[in-house]
């Protein structure tokens, strides 16, 4: 029996709308402070989408970046995965509005539903497809357009949120020489399914008078807990992918951008300075299932990762859901 084919990231993109809200924004109607939430967040200024703009939007964006960084032409693409929880419609898939607009005929889509951890998720499918010899050329985006789904009178959640889109382009490693993923792990633990959930919406409260005066349609979430299992499970699963690598050989973390703190405390686990921690949280907030490809398009924009070196991803989302993914580029 032969290996599976190694996989590489070929090219990567991002998209942010051009509108910048600041913490001073909430100040008009929130008991809140700029400072209060720097303290608690890191988070100095998010991007909200504007007329117009939608998840798809900006997926096509970040995508069209990545495509064209990689040398890939979108009627070459063999696959699109989304990861998003804010779709634009709950039907049809996301995924199929990027294809039409890429004019990716020969690519089938669909849209990954693991929350934040939704890129990490699309990239372990991609990564599948293609080293068992099924696809060539795969798109996953991680894509949110969060500032729609949030309850503007919930001062401890509207303020972590942001809208964004990242994007990379998997290709057989022998094809591109860079980004090999060496190993990935996902997990999930349903019992939580509560700490960070949209209650409304679904066939369980259908939408209609009661949710939308109940707030329903938006994200609610257990800051405690969501702390604590965030901080556990973002530590645990960096100490795993490092796990036989000679710290000096990372390159680079790329954490979720859920909230500095947390961040902070899960990279202790394996004392990283950092200037090895990707972090843009202060400029765009928490993007969901965009904040891991965002926060790498920029690292290897910025020419932030070492060749030869690795890279760590990491992330966990609603469900619960969490996932990471060792890197050599």
């Amino acid at each position: 029996m032969s290996s599976p084919r190694a996989v590489g990231i070929a090219g990567t993109g991002m998209h942010v709308p051009e509108r910048v809200v600041p913490n001073s924004w909430f100040e008009d109607f929130l008991d809140t402070s700029d400072e209060w939430i720097v303290q608690r967040t890191g988070i100095h200024e998010r991007r909200y989408a504007g007329e117009g703009e939608t998840t798809s939007t900006m997926s096509i964006a970040a995508a069209r970046q990545a495509c064209e960084n990689a040398g890939i032409d979108p009627k070459d693409l063999d696959a699109i995965l989304v990861g998003t929880l804010t779709p634009d419609y709950p039907l049809p898939s996301t995924a199929c509005l990027v294809q039409a607009e890429l004019g990716a005929k020969n690519a089938f889509a669909m849209d990954v539903a693991a929350a934040c951890t939704g890129f990490i998720y699309g990239t372990q499918v991609g990564e599948s497809l293609i080293a068992a010899g099924r696809a060539e050329r795969v798109l996953v985006i991680g894509a949110e357009t969060l500032s729609r789904v949030i309850d503007f009178n919930d001062r401890g959640s509207c303020i972590l949120f942001g809208d964004g889109a990242g994007a990379a382009i998997l290709t057989p490693h022998e094809t591109c020489g860079q980004g090999r993923i060496v190993r990935t792990e996902l997990g999930a633990d349903g019992k939580g399914f509560d700490n960070i959930i949209i209650p409304g919406g679904g066939s369980k409260q259908p939408q209609g008078v009661d949710v939308l005066e109940q707030h329903g349609q938006f994200i609610h979430l257990k800051g405690r807990e969501v702390f604590r299992f965030a901080v556990s499970i973002m530590g645990e699963m960096i100490e795993r992918m490092a796990e036989g690598i000679d710290l000096d050989e990372v390159s680079l973390v790329v954490p979720h951008q859920v909230n500095k703190r947390i961040i902070d405390a899960a990279v202790e686990r394996i004392d990283l300075p950092p200037e090895r921690v990707a972090v843009n949280i202060e400029k765009f907030a928490n993007t969901s299932a965009a904040t891991v490809p965002m926060a790498l398009h920029e690292a290897v924009r910025d020419g932030r990762i070492e060749k030869g070196k690795y890279v760590i991803t990491v992330a966990f989302g609603a469900g619960m859901t969490w996932g990471a993914s060792l890197i050599e580029w």
